[in-house]
């Protein structure tokens, strides 16, 4: 009996770790892949959990490889936009402007009922007071209701390169794009870690930099005023 209890609290243990090292958005909303290895790991924790047979180890071992590949696959979804939406697909448009996207709902094999639900979920009972509605990687709702008058904004460039589907969305041209991005102060798109542009046209640019660094910048800029 004795033998059964320290497994379990070694494997529980292993676990919290396994969680701990993934990352904190593991224990919020998971990805697809995040799903399938948090399940993984519970699963293989609780075969050598019940059966004092099997060594401890082989219960261990999967874990750790399980750990590594879910750290790898996160460093190589940040680093890589098409590896990230191979990974985690890309958040889908199924209202815009009122009018409710029927092609990306069949596509999506997301039906009205399901659609009318997330919307009351989020507080909006009726379509014609949305402005925007997308479908988040986590299976998550996003509502923006017509009473914000910034609407839905067009992320025009991200990580470094341009977003082809949101500059269309938006009615604009890379150049147009290159050209708002140079006049808020950045060279090139290479350079841009966000980059939107909202309904009123008012545009926000990112450059690629570390907290570390704008908030050094910020710190000079205050101590000079």
């Amino acid at each position: 009996m004795l033998i059964i209890v320290i497994r379990t609290l070694i494997l529980y243990l292993m676990v919290i770790i396994s969680l701990r090292v993934m990352g904190k958005r593991q224990i919020g909303e998971l990805q697809p892949s995040e799903l399938v290895v948090a399940i993984m790991i519970s699963d293989l924790a609780s075969v050598p959990m019940q059966a004092i047979d099997i060594p401890l180890l082989n219960g261990i071992l999967p874990v750790l490889t399980l750990i590594v590949a879910e750290v790898f696959m996160s460093f190589a979804s940040l680093k890589s936009k098409s590896f990230r939406k191979l990974l985690s697909g890309e958040p889908s448009v199924v209202i815009y402007k009122g009018a409710v996207n029927e092609k990306e709902l069949s596509r999506l094999r997301f039906n009205i009922s399901d659609l009318m639900e997330e919307l009351r979920l989020n507080g909006c009972g009726n379509i014609a007071d949305v402005e925007a509605a997308v479908l988040e990687t986590n299976g998550k709702l996003s509502v923006v209701q017509k009473k914000d008058k910034s609407g839905l904004p067009f992320i025009v460039a991200s990580d470094g390169s341009y977003n082809t589907g949101e500059i269309k969305r938006a009615e604009l041209t890379a150049e147009k794009v290159d050209q708002i991005i140079k006049s808020l102060g950045v060279a090139s798109v290479r350079d841009v870690f966000i980059a939107s542009i909202d309904s009123d046209g008012n545009a926000f640019v990112q450059p690629k930099r570390s907290f570390a660094e704008r908030g050094k910048k910020d710190k000079e800029e205050r101590e000079k005023k």
